[in-house]
């Protein structure tokens, strides 16, 4: 693992120049993209794509890999130094109603990792990491029949799971406690196994770092946005990463979670429709000479998108105080259709490298536990589909 994560670091710095610029802010339709000079045969093929072509590459990773490779050589070795094995499929079978009220794919999520974990966990009880309900935790104390301790912040999401268990008369005991606080030290005891499914940032890191502190026996953890962090900049916990020239900001700990699952023909021309008016109510913000920079608009809900441009315009002029310098409306429309479709090319480029950026920060934390004496196994316990943030961190202590 050591010498994958080295060799991923050294192709990430080497190729920075594709990965670190952002696609949305540099589509204006006057620039070219800041590897254009090393790289002009790649930009020409990204030009005569059409968007169907670029969203049919866009769902088969595969494909698009395979199709710059012939422009980026060294993604090949990266396809073959970010695999993983694939997750088993889940089958747990439940009491009718015992997944009341999870929702569909949360449930899932939540089934595939249950199977993963039980199929390695050989600790007398669990701690479930930032619980909320307790969902996870449901499934594991049914299916193991063992005590399950589950820490949660939210003091509602404590009373709600804890109902919840004990109408099913399960062995789960919630505590409401601050993952931060020092005093939730006294949650954890050598008898049990760990788990954490998508806690963010810190959040995550807190349990790797106490867990291993306190040499629990096991731990499982499924990380998730790894931008929510209170440091500027990400800081590595392996030796390895520590020794690391690759610096990622906050927002380049966002370009992983920006990997897409398509979802129906609606959810897509939600999305390019709100795209489209983005960029172009940020032309048409840039044509006065007093803005020169991008300008984040709130998010808005969906269905006032059919109200149309114009009235997005407006709509956003209100909510950040703004003067539109045009009024013409259709003509910053269709620029706004043109640099989507210049942005939809470029992010292409982007793309592949979203998941070599998770990975480095995979490795760098099971780096990080080999170092504390645990042997480590990473695998993803779901397949995309169902969430794109569905790689597992697996470790057993061995001293």
């Amino acid at each position: 693992m050591k010498n994958k994560f080295e060799q991923l670091d050294s192709i990430l710095i080497a190729n920075q120049q594709y990965w670190r610029y952002s696609p949305f802010y540099e589509s204006s339709l006057d620039t070219v993209p800041s590897w254009h000079s090393a790289n002009p045969s790649l930009q020409s093929w990204l030009c005569n794509l059409s968007l169907q072509e670029v969203n049919e590459l866009r769902q088969d990773n595969k494909h698009l890999a395979d199709e710059v490779t012939l422009f980026l050589p060294e993604l090949q070795k990266i396809q073959k130094l970010i695999e993983i094995p694939e997750s088993e499929e889940a089958d747990i079978a439940l009491p009718k109603g015992f997944d009341s009220g999870i929702p569909g794919r949360k449930l899932d999520q939540i089934l595939s990792m249950s199977q993963s974990v039980l199929n390695q966990s050989m600790s007398e009880e669990w701690l479930e990491w930032c619980s909320g309900k307790g969902y996870l935790g449901r499934i594991l104390a049914y299916s193991s029949e063992r005590k399950v301790t589950s820490l949660e912040y939210q003091t509602c999401l404590c009373k709600s799971g804890q109902v919840e268990a004990d109408k099913l008369g399960l062995p789960m005991h919630f505590v409401q406690g601050d993952a931060f606080a020092d005093e939730v030290a006294d949650v954890f005891n050598k008898n049990q196994h760990a788990v954490a499914l998508h806690a963010c940032g810190d959040l995550h890191v807190r349990l790797l770092q106490i867990g291993s502190g306190k040499h629990l026996p096991a731990m499982s953890v499924a990380p998730c946005c790894y931008h929510l962090v209170k440091a500027p900049m990400y800081e590595p916990l392996s030796k390895s990463g520590m020794k690391s020239k690759l610096c990622l900001t906050k927002d380049e700990l966002r370009i992983p979670l920006q990997e897409l699952v398509t979802g129906g023909a609606r959810v897509q021309r939600h999305r390019e429709q709100e795209m489209t008016y983005r960029l172009g109510l940020d032309s048409m913000l840039r044509s006065s000479a007093e803005n020169d920079t991008y300008i984040p608009i709130p998010s808005i809900k969906k269905s006032l998108l059919s109200n149309g441009f114009e009235w997005f315009c407006q709509w956003a002029a209100d909510q950040k105080q703004l003067y539109l310098p045009s009024k013409d409306f259709e003509q910053f429309n269709e620029i706004g259709k043109k640099r989507f479709e210049k942005m939809e090319k470029l992010s292409l480029i982007q793309d592949l490298f979203k998941r070599p950026l998770e990975m480095w920060l995979i490795y760098d934390k099971s780096l990080f536990l080999k170092e504390k004496g645990y042997k480590v196994n990473v695998s993803t316990f779901c397949d995309r589909s169902v969430s794109p943030r569905n790689i597992l961190i697996q470790a057993s202590l061995t001293v």
